[in-house]
């Protein structure tokens, strides 16, 4: 049975999600509170995720849109490898390659394959009650619409988030992280990590004529470099080894982006009768696995299957809840576990504790890696769960 379906939130995950139950039949209407429509440097979509837009029915068109990525080198600061696979191991334990993609041409994919009228911007959902026949919102134009259901994928400051489970603290992770984009190619084969005491810089290919690029250093919460960004970024890891050094000089100051970290409290539910939370709404995590907004797109892709296969909105939303809810908490356990890692203090344990990833066996961590990132990490739920699925009682 078609529903009629509001998202709040215009992010991956809202966008996505809006676009796998309009492919199935549904009436779907997004608002978004901000009107600015940057989105930012680049974006890993690991095959995990490409199996999920697949489903939804846009794996091809982000493809196309990327880079593909087949290493996960990892080095030390002057150059030495800690961990240096093979791409044929990395391609076979994932699937296929990962895509880096400039994160405003996957908003582009997602937003075209919306259809005429879908997305509403400037608008802010500010008060949601349930009815005995669906949801009624009040939006901050003064306007209120009433639907079959709610999915909140408004972010980590959700309203939707807030409205199940009440206030949800934020702290500061300890650490803040910047991202560009270079315009220079980068050897393939360097593509992933270099680590130094307390500080990490990835790299990967976007295409053939640029790189993506983000590095994170423990700092006071709030701080701004005084000279710039990208100026301070020179002087932290102007003598690491190349290709960072290159990386840096030929990025615009002007585009480097620089956001403190936080983490929030997990919500303690993510669903109540026909009120749904997806992506970083019900789950924000760090990002260290690369798996943010990977998890958003598989979020839109398993919720428009369990709203397809159930007439009932309030248990297709449980079903939802309860079939991703052990898949995601362990990816946003290992999120921060890394970023601790990264930036213990003093820096010498930092150091210590990043070298002796060359100890684990390049099998395990491949095998690990795949249960994570690989096309068959993303599992959608068969004719059967999404059918029988009930509210939460």
């Amino acid at each position: 049975m078609a529903q009629q379906i509001l998202v709040v939130g215009a992010g991956i995950a809202g966008l996505a999600t809006a676009v796998a139950l309009q492919r199935r039949g549904h009436r779907v209407a997004i608002v978004e509170s901000r009107t600015d429509t940057s989105s930012g440097a680049g974006i890993s979509i690991w095959p995990n995720a490409l199996a999920a837009l697949d489903d939804i029915g846009l794996g091809d068109r982000v493809r196309a849109a990327g880079g593909p990525v087949a290493a996960g080198a990892l080095r030390w600061r002057d150059g030495r490898w800690l961990r240096h696979p093979t791409a044929d191991r990395i391609v076979n334990a994932l699937g296929e390659p990962l895509v880096v993609v400039q994160r405003s041409a996957l908003m582009d994919i997602l937003t075209d394959a919306l259809s005429d009228g879908t997305l509403r911007r400037g608008v802010a959902a500010q008060h949601i009650v349930a009815t005995d026949s669906g949801v009624q919102v009040t939006l901050s134009d003064s306007t209120t619409c009433s639907v079959s259901g709610v999915i909140g994928a408004d972010g980590i400051n959700s309203v939707v988030a807030r409205h199940l489970n009440g206030p949800l603290n934020h702290r500061y992770a300890g650490y803040t992280a910047w991202r560009g984009v270079a315009e220079c190619a980068l050897d393939p084969d360097l593509a992933g990590e270099t680590l130094g005491a307390g500080l990490e810089f990835g790299h990967v290919p976007m295409g053939p004529n640029r790189t993506y690029w983000f590095a994170t250093e423990r700092a006071p919460q709030g701080n701004a470099a005084p000279d710039g960004e990208l100026a301070y970024l020179q002087t932290r890891f102007g003598a690491w080894a190349q290709p960072i050094p290159a990386l840096l000089a030929a990025t615009d100051p002007a585009q480097v982006l620089r956001n403190d970290l936080y983490d929030r409290d997990q919500a303690r539910r993510w669903s109540r009768g026909p009120v749904v939370l997806v992506g970083d709404a019900a789950h924000p995590m760090r990002p260290h696995l690369g798996q943010g907004g990977c998890q958003g797109l598989e979020d839109a892709a398993i919720l428009a299957r369990f709203v397809d296969h159930t007439a009932d909105v309030s248990a297709a939303f449980a079903g939802f809840e309860a079939f991703r809810r052990r898949r995601v908490r362990s990816l946003v356990r290992e999120s921060a576990w890394i970023g601790r890692v990264v930036n213990l203090r003093p820096a010498l344990l930092s150091a210590l504790a990043s070298r002796a990833t060359v100890l684990v066996p390049e099998a395990v961590l491949t095998h690990h890696l795949a249960s994570v990132a690989a096309r068959s990490a993303f599992v959608a739920p068969t004719l059967s769960e999404a059918g029988q699925a009930r509210p939460a009682g």
